[in-house]
């Protein structure tokens, strides 16, 4: 989606680097050399030390046009006409030869004297740069322009260029956008009409324009327009062949091209030199695409000669030239290549030969390689590829670079290719210092470009392995990082070649929070039953997993001797002792780790001597336990903290399981497990397909092929109890409420409503009292909550059920309930807006719409069911009824028999057809096979994250997951769903998860609030503008610091509009906050915030769970200094700046917080995190008057999206999980109480912070758990006395802070508990 004005840039972290990349070890090869020792302090085993710091303009780049700025002396130029080039291009590749070619006309001292000067389109952010370059347009002969993508800075450069086109005597514009691109003008040649024109040229564009495939179509008519056009004899013709020459010329690339050029059109279209003969020879043609090596005399269009070449080369030993070394597939830019740039490949290419590796390095001189690849890489007789692995150099989507991509012909190349795909990247928009000295790592735009977008194709390992110089513009090898490049490209290659008994795997569990009975868990995932799979199916297909036990729970207790095990506990088996010498000895880090823990062995994953690798050896597979990340009450110590490293046990595990198991590679189960230390072992990573945003960061981290999981389905939970009685009463109600016994059943409602506690939900009159006809319709709607999900069983119906429910009109489908709300003459906004509000009829349309859903949905699958319910044959039976008629399609036998049998027939066929292909989705299964493909050294195809509900096309899971286009969100579908109407000024909050997932709705909201769109929408009559303060999560702001840009902008335009105050209270707010500050307005008008770069989370959740707080303020103090660093999109390049006192005086203006729900998996009290980034009464501190701000929660996990206050939506979560028998028993069946228990912990994290705000329901759960049944409180005692202790902890640390008043005897009973808990886990027993 479009900007405010145009595309936003994308600006990424050093976290989207694996961290293995930013230690000194990587890179003292291409450090600086600074004076007096001020690189690096501490000697060889230092961390390194760079102090980053606001420089310059603020922005990525400090290099400056000057550097590519040539000026004929003028002395030696005297009486010769001046000809001035301004060029624009994305990358500096052509900045060398260009400059060579420049220098050798002036050289020469005929026809004219040269000056050029070129920027790079990055510059252009500068104010200063772009006025510089709008000097130099007013005095230039020519302007040429090539790849200039970026929309934000194309407009700047088509708004410079426009105002001088006309004067200008040419305007060459290669492939560009379509706004530059109409910017081209030689002679009578033009584009300013392009894809207007009816001349087939014209047309070309008009349908290319669009697609990967225009520059290649483009190349076509580089090779055959000019001799076509050579004998046309109109003006028009031949200034169009002039073009098509300057294209050549430009591919071409060369000194000697590039010269040609300058000649060419200087001669034809510069006034001082008509009538001036200035010769110049045709373009030196190179190939469109094909092999080169920089040892070959030429470059080669079959791969076969290449070959033939390959094995006569004397200069290499005979080992590569062997059939046994592995062939690793190169992907190069040709305008590198033929412009002499080309350094930085020549060293991937002789590293890869030196370590034993054939190469076969291909190239294309358009921006699509799927042509290439399967021409060069791929045997066309046996359809088998040549090599065992490719790595693209490039940097680019594999079609369309950085232009318009298309990932579907791409995934379709590299399935046929078939070999792991890694992409790797040159540094393009910023010089190594710049990057080396910048706390944000990569550029934006390059994040973008050169990561999010070829991990849309599959690719994975975003190496960075070349730099850019900052004078000459070439690029340069980082030779540290290319070894590791190409050490992990020929492992990846290796696993294609060895056979699988041969190959080594070592399966890596994790745990946390340490010392908390965690190890082996992970989110929504049984890992030893999962690990214990995974291994059966390994054995059967050929790997040696000698000695694996019968059961997953005789392989627990092999590996950790204690299904509740702590890390820290003697109970877990001992793989393996290394000795402090032979640890020195095999990690030459292991010095630098002493700064943060002192002398090897240490007191973690130690006996005192030696440092223990924990896990267990089953022939050739190892399940090891990963250390943890710190330690109890520091337990983030590793993951978060930039100044901290690993331990020495965590240095240890990863050298045993490189150098002394030797591992091929390395396959991880658990999400938040921290793999940068996996050294250059092939990572294989199983991580929850609900979490898009965590899994990108691993994935880039660690450098991992994520493979997703499917997470358990959502089920209705079903009333209970009270609740179920409750059902009835009103279910009674409604047939007798004008009989005598009305008024009797209403109290009974009422009564047992208040027993619900339902009280703090709906406002209850008391028993007795007679009720008017609307107040009684009123109140029984309103008892009883709906929409309540837990984890349950797999239920194909209850997914497809959610999936009919959603309006997809961009496929043109319509919703199950609106098909059946319009038979009876209803919408169904309308139908879900009056139930909310109670409308009896609405709530009983609304049930029997939800019950003939299910039943139509559940008639169409039990036509795929066997006798045992299981689904099978999809295709067959569902065809059957797919082109079934009448009565035979089960969807109208089912709805026949309710009162929608009028339903439309051609609306239902074309939904069932969908749910028809979303079935086939839902049932397959291919998780383990993807993992297979993997370890085969084959590739995985990607796919997207998040919610199935709303993305179908997340199924089947097993699928290198990946987010999504950063440059995507929000949709106009996430626009339409965000409108909201909210007070003056709102704190929110802004997840990655979430984000991905609705496709910017959050992100959506906030730009509703203030009153901006997208250009291209339209939202009609405007509220007043709602002032904003978004805090982000450090994962929003890793993946989507563009997103952080366009709201930072947005916000500040909002604030700089002459408007009323009353209607702008961004505007009244920042001029309030500006006079207090003295500061300007747009300063005043930051509103965008997050943690500082490379930090995560405020913290509070830890402290919370660890107990290790004072009081509410500490807790305050905690999310301020964490949360206060502010996004500046006038200075992207500084980085996250703290600005606490601007942040404080935006929150004690707010009047409500607001946070998001995204998925029916995933809801407030499962995880931590909610709680850890609500500001609630943190504004309520903030505020002058004190009022506590109204606390608000939007569940947009159904068609039914509603906004519920905090309180409410606690308590809908303790009545669905916390107080639900089913719930509870689900999780306890889920993964044997190990994640079970632990999302209670989070629950009771809002019964800390926001008891008094709802937190009865909470307590009543807590309790339920500590008095339930004997056998059920043996059973959370028995599974997991950990998790236990902790809810017994929990309470009786809520009464001691004055959060919750209960009896004595409770109290006593709970420290009852306690102390029998603790016994049990001591192992007392008295």
């Amino acid at each position: 989606m479009a900007s405010l004005t145009s595309t936003p840039f994308t600006l990424s972290t050093s976290e989207h680097l694996s961290s293995v990349s930013q230690k000194h070890t990587f890179l003292s090869s291409f450090l600086p050399k600074r004076q007096g020792g001020g690189g690096r302090d501490g000697g060889a085993a230092g961390a390194l030390r760079v102090r980053c710091a606001a420089i310059g303009n603020g922005l990525f780049t400090q290099t400056k046009p000057e550097v590519r700025r040539i000026v004929p002396p003028p002395d030696q130029h005297r009486g010769l006409p001046r000809v001035k080039v301004v060029y624009v291009v994305l990358e500096a590749q052509y900045q060398s030869s260009l400059s060579a070619a420049v220098r050798a006309l002036n050289a020469d001292r005929e026809y004219a004297s040269f000056e050029v000067v070129g920027y790079l389109v990055e510059e252009l952010r500068d104010e200063e740069t772009y006025a510089d370059f709008c000097r130099d347009l007013a005095d230039a002969n020519v302007f040429i322009g090539s790849l200039i993508f970026v929309e934000e800075l194309a407009l700047k450069v088509k708004a410079a260029v426009e105002k001088e086109r006309e004067r200008m005597d040419a305007v060459l514009v290669f492939p560009s956008m379509p706004e530059v691109m109409r910017l081209n003008k030689l002679g009578s040649f033009s584009m300013a009409q392009l894809g207007q024109s009816k001349s087939p040229f014209f047309q070309l564009f008009k349908k290319q324009k669009q697609s990967a495939g225009f520059a290649d179509s483009m190349l076509k008519l580089v090779r055959t327009l000019p001799k076509v056009l050579k004998y046309l004899p109109s003006d028009k013709a031949q200034d169009a062949r002039l073009y098509i020459l300057s294209l050549q010329f430009w591919l071409g690339g060369s000194p000697e091209n590039l010269q040609n050029f300058l000649k060419m059109i200087s001669g034809a279209y510069v006034p001082a030199l008509k009538g001036t003969k200035v010769p110049y020879d045709d373009p030196v043609l190179f190939l469109d695409s094909g092999i080169w090596h920089p040892l070959a005399p030429t470059m080669y269009g079959d791969v076969k000669e290449y070959l033939n070449w390959y094995g006569t080369r004397r200069d290499v030993d005979e080992k590569l030239r062997g059939t046994n070394a592995p062939i690793i597939g190169l992907i190069l830019q040709r305008s590198h290549i033929v412009t002499g740039d080309d350094s930085h490949y020549v060293a991937v290419i002789m590293e890869l030969e030196a370590r034993g590796a054939k190469v076969i390095p291909i190239f294309a001189g358009g921006l699509d390689f799927s042509g290439p690849t399967e021409k060069y890489l791929v045997d066309p007789i046996t359809k088998k590829p040549f090599i065992h692995a490719a790595v693209s150099l490039t940097g680019f989507a594999l079609v369309g670079g950085p232009a318009r991509q298309d990932h579907p012909k791409a995934i379709e190349a590299l399935r046929k290719l078939d070999v792991p795909y890694i992409v790797a990247l040159p540094l393009v928009f910023q010089t190594t210092e710049e990057w080396l000295n910048s706390t944000l790592g990569l550029h934006p735009i390059q994040v973008a470009l050169q990561v999010a977008l070829p991990e849309l194709d599959g690719g994975m390992e975003p190496i960075v392995f070349s730099g850019r110089d900052p004078r000459t513009g070439k690029s340069h090898a980082l030779h540290k990082r290319v070894e590791q490049l190409c050490t992990r490209a020929i492992r990846w290659a290796e696993l294609r070649r060895k056979t699988k008994e041969e190959k080594r795997v070592a399966i890596t569990v994790f745990s946390f929070p340490p010392d908390k009975g965690n190890v082996g868990t992970a989110a929504y995932l049984n890992v030893f039953s999962s690990i214990f799979s995974v291994l059966k199916e390994l054995k059967e297909d050929g790997y040696d997993v000698e000695g694996l036990p019968e059961t997953a729970d005789a392989l627990i207790e092999d590996v950790i001797h204690d299904k509740e095990a702590k890390f820290s506990s003697p109970n877990l088996n001992i793989a393996y002792k290394m000795n402090v010498r032979e640890y020195q000895k095999l990690t030459p880090y292991a010095g630098a780790l002493e700064e943060s823990w002192g002398k090897p062995p240490g007191n973690l994953n130690s006996d005192g001597e030696n440092l223990l690798v924990y896990g267990k050896q089953y022939g050739n597979v190892f399940i090891g336990v990963q250390p943890t990340f710190g330690y109890e009450g520091d337990p983030m110590r590793l993951l978060f903290s930039r100044s901290a490293s690993p331990h020495h046990g965590f240095a240890a595990y990863y050298s045993y399981v490189e150098k002394i198991f030797k591992a091929d590679a390395v396959l991880h189960f658990g999400t938040h497990g921290s793999l940068d230390l996996i050294g250059n072992i092939p990572n294989i990573y199983y991580y929850a397909a609900n979490n898009p945003s965590e899994a990108t960061v691993a994935k880039r981290r660690s450098y991992a092929n994520t493979i997703s999981y499917l997470t358990p389905p959502a089920e209705n939970a079903g009333l209970y109890k009270g609740l179920k009685q409750l059902g009835e009463l009103i279910s009674s109600y409604q047939s007798l409420k004008d009989t005598g016994r009305g008024p009797q059943i209403v109290s009974s409602i009422i009564s047992t409503a208040r027993q619900c506690n339902l009280d703090k939900d709906v406002d209850l009159p008391d028993e007795g009292l007679e009720l008017k006809p609307d107040e009684r319709t009123w109140s029984s709607a309103r008892c009883t909550p709906r929409s309540w999900r837990s984890s349950r069983g797999c239920c194909a119906v209850a997914t497809l059920v959610n999936i009919a429910a959603l309006d997809r009109p961009e496929e043109n489908i319509r919703s199950l309930p609106s098909i059946l709300a319009e038979t009876v003459g209803r919408q169904i906004e309308d139908v879900y807006r009056g139930s909310d509000k109670g409308v009896l009829a609405d709530v009983e349309l609304l049930r029997q719409i939800t019950d003939a859903s299910r039943g139509a949905v559940g008639a169409f699958v039990e036509r795929t069911t066997n006798t045992k319910g299981q689904v099978v044959d999809v295709t067959d039976k569902l065809m059957n009824s797919m082109f079934g008629f009448g009565l035979a399609e089960p969807w109208v036998q089912y709805l026949s028999t309710t009162r929608f049998l009028r339903a439309d027939r051609e609306k239902l066929r074309i939904l069932f057809a969908f749910l028809g292909e979303c079935l086939k989705l839902v049932v397959m299964d291919n998780e383990v096979g993807s993992l297979k493909q993997a370890l085969e050294g084959k590739y995985v195809e990607p796919g997207p994250g998040g919610d199935p509900i709303r993305n179908p096309k997340v199924l089947p899971t097993g699928k290198n997951i990946h987010a999504l286009d950063p440059q995507a969100i929000p949709t106009t579908a996430a626009m339409q769903s965000a409108k909201v109407v909210l007070p003056e000024t709102v704190a929110l909050v802004l997840w990655g998860t979430d984000n991905i997932k609705t496709y910017g709705e959050s992100l959506a909201q906030v730009l509703w609030m203030i009153g901006v769109r997208p250009v291209a929408d339209t939202f009609g009559a405007r509220p007043p503008r709602v002032d904003v303060v978004v805090n982000c999560s450090g994962v929003f702001r890793d993946l989507f610091i563009n997103q952080m840009n366009l709201l930072d902008r947005a916000v500040k335009m909002v604030a700089e509009l002459d408007e009323p105050e009353e209607m702008n209270f961004v505007r009244k707010h920042a001029l309030q906050q500006a006079a207090e500050l003295g500061t300007t307005v747009r300063d005043a008008a930051t509103r965008v915030f997050s943690n500082a770069s490379g930090s995560y989370s405020s913290n509070i959740n830890l402290a919370v769970e660890n107990s290790s707080w004072n009081d509410e303020k500490q807790l305050q103090d905690m999310y301020l200094s964490r949360k206060s660093f502010a996004f500046d999109c006038d200075a992207p390049g500084v980085g996250m700046t703290e600005k606490r006192r601007v942040f404080e005086m935006a929150l004690a203006t707010a009047d409500a917080t607001f946070q998001n729900l995204d998925s029916s998996e995933i809801s407030l009290t499962d995880v931590s995190h909610y709680f850890d980034s609500d500001p609630t009464k943190l504004v309520q501190s903030l505020r002058k008057d004190g009022r506590k701000p109204g606390s608000y929660i939007a569940d947009t996990t159904t068609a039914n999206a509603q906004v519920r206050t905090l309180a409410e939506t606690v308590r809908l979560d303790a009545r669905t999980k916390l107080l639900n028998p089913s719930g509870t028993r689900d999780a306890l069946q889920w993964v044997r109480g190990r994640e079970g228990d632990r999302e209670a912990a989070h629950e009771h994290g809002w019964v800390e912070r926001h008891l008094r705000a709802g937190g009865q329901l909470c307590v009543r759960g807590g309790q339920r758990h500590l008095h339930q049944g004997r056998a059920d409180a043996e059973a959370a005692h028995g599974h997991q006395p950990n998790s236990f202790r902790k809810l017994v902890q929990t309470f009786l640390e809520a009464s001691g802070r004055g959060y919750w008043e209960t009896s004595e005897e409770n109290l006593d009973r709970l420290r009852q508990l306690y102390s029998e808990v603790e016994d049990k886990i001591e192992g007392i027993d008295r």
